[in-house]
């Protein structure tokens, strides 16, 4: 053992005894810091009791009842369908964890509730109560967490709803269970969108080819961004029927080129000069995820552009998204994970990019984007 392990051996042991944990929470210098572990690993134990909050204000609607004015708990039992007494439980419950805050009191004094500094951003953002609403299935899987991990589950929630994942036939799928998660996936990638073309400018590029692009949300901020642009969606047939209906409508339909298939399987369209893979390469293990890559190869013109932009791995600030939340939530739908930095250099490099770079994204907790060119 090195001295340097000999060291951190004895101040493990150190900072573990009850006597050491007693002195450090009373002495001035350590008592912040010995309380903010404390409730470090409490909110962690904790969490499942939170994130339950939040989803029964989800599903209550609350977070858009509170948007125009606070309400006190009398005024919202009716609509909660609980007795007073519970819904101001809950309330209080939500603004403890920052979800509500108290905006005084009404002429009864009853305390009257509006949206905290965390709740603000629901009402504007469906697609996040599309995730918390999503998240029960994730939930149910981690009910044993050690099953999980040790592959003893013969089948899970996330793997029967992301079906397409780890099937050897995803177009096997039919319109209802396509409908069901390209509707989320639409509704939850509007920031991702967002943050990947502020971040990434378009102007200098012909065509744009959306690979995976499911029912075509990143194109369409794409298409109103550079109007010159022209377009391309590659996903499931059943998938891109529906993108073809919702280009139409947004009055794009004559920019588009909507081609179905298989990327695991069928040779992408040709014809763009830069391709972007959206939340896709994550969702697929290492083989999977380098099929697709050398297909986009493939289909790219000698100095053509690629683009990925999705969660990633030993992301600095914000690990637990890419390692803890991804990592389970990848493992229970049963294909992908998240991968470091270096990982995506390597498969690109294997796949016959050079030139790749990490570009500066808002919101890097869920949104990191790599640019590579065809060697």
């Amino acid at each position: 053992m090195s001295l340097i392990d000999r060291w951190r051996a004895w101040r493990d042991r150190k900072l573990a005894s009850p006597a050491f944990q007693r002195w450090a929470a009373d002495f001035p210098l350590t008592r912040f810091e010995a309380a903010r572990r404390a409730r470090g690993l409490f909110d962690i134990t904790a969490g499942f009791v939170y994130s339950q909050i939040l989803y029964a204000l989800v599903e209550l609607d609350l977070f858009d009842r509170l948007a125009d004015r606070p309400l006190t708990a009398a005024e919202l039992a009716p609509h909660m369908g609980m007795s007073v007494t519970a819904a101001d439980r809950l309330l209080r419950a939500a603004v403890a964890i920052d979800l509500l805050e108290r905006r005084g009191t009404d002429a009864a004094g009853a305390a009257r509730y509006g949206l905290g500094k965390l709740g603000i951003a629901m009402p504007g953002n469906p697609g996040i109560a599309a995730m918390v609403r999503h998240h029960r299935m994730l939930y149910h899987d981690l009910d044993d967490p050690l099953a999980l991990f040790r592959g003893e589950l013969t089948e899970t929630e996330l793997g029967r709803y992301w079906s397409y994942a780890g099937s050897a036939d995803p177009a096997a799928d039919g319109e209802e269970r396509v409908a069901e998660y390209s509707t989320l996936m639409s509704a939850s990638s509007g920031f991702v969108a967002e943050d990947t073309l502020d971040a990434y400018s378009l102007g200098e590029h012909r065509c744009l080819m959306d690979v995976g692009g499911g029912e075509g949300r990143f194109l369409l901020q794409a298409a109103r961004r550079w109007p010159d642009l022209q377009l391309m969606l590659f996903d499931l047939p059943a998938v891109v029927e529906r993108a073809r209906e919702t280009f139409d409508a947004a009055g794009v339909g004559d920019r588009v080129q909507v081609v179905g298939g298989n990327v695991k399987s069928d040779p992408l369209p040709k014809g763009a000069d830069i391709i972007s893979l959206v939340r896709v390469i994550l969702d697929h293990n290492d083989d999977g995820a380098m099929t697709i890559l050398r297909a986009v190869r493939a289909a790219l013109p000698v100095g053509g552009t690629l683009m990925i932009t999705e969660p990633m791995s030993e992301v600095p600030g914000v690990e637990p998204v890419g390692d803890a939340y991804f990592g389970l939530y990848l493992l229970a739908m049963g294909s992908g994970r998240t991968r470091p930095l270096r990982e995506h250099r390597a498969m690109l490099r294997e796949a016959g990019f050079d030139q790749i770079r990490l570009v500066r994204t808002r919101r890097p907790l869920q949104t990191r984007l790599l640019i590579a060119k065809v060697a």
